[in-house]
């Protein structure tokens, strides 16, 4: 049986991955009316129990997560603790993704300031834990293109902190297409880019994202098996996917585990790995996904090490930073 390599988590929603017992606390000290005020209480109007007719209505579960940023400090807060959650994991690596519009709309925040107040916040994390984690920025799709140009500058105000840019939101109603240019910037930056593609919206979804967006991983991609020239462009270009099992169900995107194309994926070559998403709205962590639903997604523990190995072949890491983390395993 195949050795598992340390653990690796490429697709994480840090706002998607609040403790509840933060939301509680931030709610207290900003006077912030919640739904409830115990832990059994605020539970079920954040963590999804059953799946959700679509995508729409999973994201409505970022309401009480977000709802509680009412300054800069509860920002560098849940980016701290994420990092520290990751170490609890059993974690060696974190990419964590974030958009600081998003993050900044319930209480009018300037997304540039919860861009550094991120920042700071993960890099406390990783001294406190000794995690290594990097950032994607999110350009928020659902905004539509001229405010995420100011995302963008947001973003771009803090460059060098930032890894990888992503497209992320309303797959169906706003195409990549609108986002060419945001993308070229991002580009320009040096940054890598992963797009959201696949889940909301056709196969045809993933070509843009790699062909007009620069693409070289992709986020779910479960549609790609509509169509097998998505799967040969995939494979040939060497394309990571950013697979998330548990809230693929969720969403119905999926209608169980069994029928996730994940398994097809490795099967066919393609650089497929298992992450966690949105793991305080799923109820779920790393070790859920690896030793639960992939099983019941039908995979074997020599597939599992397989994934876990793309992911960190497909990292948005510098190789000195992989080569040190994986030799200290």
């Amino acid at each position: 049986m195949s050795v598992r390599p340390p653990l690796i988590d490429l697709h994480r929603h840090l706002d998607g991955s609040v403790r509840l017992e933060t939301i509680l606390d931030l709610g207290k000290k900003h006077g912030i009316p919640l739904p409830a005020d115990t832990l059994g209480g605020l539970r079920p109007h954040v963590v999804v129990t059953t799946p959700q007719p679509g995508l729409i209505e999973f994201l409505a579960k970022f309401k009480w997560m977000t709802a509680v940023l009412a300054d800069y400090d509860a920002c560098r807060r849940i980016a701290r603790e994420n990092v520290e959650d990751a170490k609890r994991e059993g974690i060696r690596y974190i990419e964590l993704r974030f958009s600081p519009a998003f993050m900044a709309d319930a209480h009018n925040l300037d997304p540039s300031r919860v861009t550094a107040a991120v920042i700071e916040g993960v890099r406390e994390g990783e001294a406190a834990t000794g995690v290594k984690a990097n950032l994607i920025g999110i350009l928020t799709r659902t905004y539509g293109p001229v405010r995420a140009r100011r995302e963008l500058r947001a973003l771009l105000d803090h460059k060098n902190e930032i890894a990888a840019l992503d497209l992320a939101g309303d797959e169906g109603n706003w195409p990549a297409e609108l986002f060419i240019e945001h993308f070229n910037e991002g580009r320009d930056a040096g940054w890598a880019v992963t797009v959201h593609a696949g889940e909301a919206a056709g196969a045809q979804s993933i070509v843009t994202a790699i062909e007009k967006l620069g693409a070289t991983r992709i986020g779910h991609a479960v549609r790609a098996t509509e169509d097998d020239a998505v799967m040969d462009l995939l494979r040939e270009r060497r394309i990571g996917i950013e697979a998330n099992l548990t809230s693929n169900v969720q969403t119905s995107t999926v209608p169980d585990y069994a029928s996730h194309p994940l398994k097809k994926f490795l099967e066919a070559g393609l650089l497929a790995t298992i992450n966690t998403d949105d793991p305080g709205i799923s109820g779920i962590d790393l070790a859920y996904e690896l030793d639960v639903a992939a099983p019941a997604a039908g995979l074997g523990e020599d597939e599992v090490c397989r994934a876990l190995r793309n992911a960190w072949e497909i990292a948005f890491l510098a190789a000195r930073d992989k080569g040190r983390l994986l030799a200290a395993a």
